[in-house]
């Protein structure tokens, strides 16, 4: 019974262990049976932490564009353990996640952003906020998000008076 209900939860995608464990747990399996088989498929590789982990980092960082703070959130509540965690973090460079803050902002900036832009400063400044809080959600840090906004705005834009000092 745990055989087949692991298999049918990696059937629909990549689980982690804790994942796999806690759906075994809420099918009333017992926890040494459970151990068992999650001990045995792990063998087989077909339970793996870090692979999962680093499948996640390159699917979110590609189509979600999460900075890395989202990211280890995301994986620590997945029961992915810290060292695993920042092993596959690791394998995001700081270029990628700039892209990925840029690729959101472009995606996030209107017509009516630019129109607003074009008026007065409060304005202005509430786009700027706006964008560099919707960025702070999706994991990116101060800095990055900062400069992100300030390259899609453009050079003229006055984004970088709400720069943290680095």
């Amino acid at each position: 019974m745990a055989r087949s209900i692991v298999l049918r939860q990696l059937t629909g995608s990549a689980k982690s262990r804790a994942q796999l464990a806690q759906k075994l747990a809420d099918r009333n399996v017992p926890d040494d049976a459970a151990t068992t088989v999650l001990d045995r498929y792990e063998e087989l590789g077909l339970v793996d932490d870090a692979e999962f982990a680093r499948m996640w980092v390159r699917s979110r960082v590609e189509y979600r564009h999460l900075g890395r703070s989202a990211l280890r959130r995301e994986l620590t509540l997945k029961g992915v353990d810290r060292d695993t965690v920042a092993d596959a973090l690791a394998d995001v460079s700081d270029e990628q996640e700039y892209e990925g803050a840029l690729a959101l902002v472009r995606r996030k900036v209107t017509a009516a952003d630019r129109s607003l832009l074009a008026s007065a400063d409060g304005d202005r400044h509430r786009v700027v906020r706006r964008l560099v809080s919707m960025l702070a959600r999706k994991g990116y840090p101060p800095g990055t998000a900062f400069r992100a906004v300030s390259e899609v705005l453009g050079a003229d834009d006055d984004a970088s008076g709400f720069a943290p000092e680095d």
